[in-house]
């Protein structure tokens, strides 16, 4: 059984991507150095926002990740390296609840050691 988790110590991870490669390559990345159990990318989305003083509007790609509170930081700094943008987004919430065992499965997959 993975370890577990308490529903207070997982995070959902969000971040728009310019375009589906960009988002595939630092989904994988994320879960592939294990700094995310799972990333959901989400096509479509489309945001308006100011930037430099200017109202703006871009398709993006928005990237879900689900990972462990004691990973948000490694998580964040490896999108901030891999990103094109000046900027990028990476907001976290808390999950408040959840399937234990789903749970347990985020934190047995972001646990640093782990063996594939």
């Amino acid at each position: 059984m993975p370890a577990s988790l308490a529903p207070e110590a997982a995070v959902a991870c969000l971040c728009t991507c310019p375009d589906a490669a960009t988002a595939q390559r630092i989904a994988r990345t994320l879960v592939e150095e294990r700094l995310a159990a799972c990333v959901n990318l989400l096509p479509g989305v489309s945001s308006v926002y100011r930037w430099q003083g200017a109202v703006e509007q871009a398709d993006e790609v928005l990237l879900l990740a689900k990972t462990a509170r004691d990973r948000l930081d490694a998580l964040t700094a490896r999108v901030v390296a891999l990103h094109p943008y000046e900027l990028p987004e990476v907001v976290a919430v808390d999950i408040t609840g959840g399937l234990p065992e789903y749970l347990a499965w985020i934190a047995g997959e972001t646990r640093t050691g782990a063996v594939d």
